[in-house]
């Protein structure tokens, strides 16, 4: 009987974990989410703000979904209406990077 109980209680992270990613609700490293503020302050923030807040001359960080990945890599990467394209600037691991500070909402 213990050794089920020692097994349930292994067993109970382990479907919290699946639970989680079955939201949507993904995890990033600390470390991550600290380079990607660190790539926005200097490559970022002078259009978008200092806390990703709405400037009068940038699109709203806000009004981007923080599920939608696959929109806010391609904006990135190729650029969008006013936005220069940073693909030839920013490697892919720093827009992941970025992708992490910007999902969290790490300010």
């Amino acid at each position: 009987m213990r050794l089920l109980a020692v097994f349930m209680l292994g067993l109970a992270p382990l479907c919290a974990s699946a639970v989680a990613q079955k939201a949507g609700e993904a995890t990033f490293p600390p470390e991550q989410i600290k380079a990607g503020a660190e790539i926005y302050a200097t490559n970022c923030a002078t259009c978008h703000g200092n806390r990703m807040e709405n400037p009068p001359w940038a699109v709203d960080l806000a009004t981007i979904p923080k599920t939608d990945r696959r929109r806010f890599v391609e904006s990135v990467t190729n650029g969008k209406n006013n936005m220069p394209p940073w693909g030839d600037v920013l490697k892919p691991n720093d827009v992941e990077a970025l992708w992490a500070y910007f999902s969290t909402g790490e300010k």
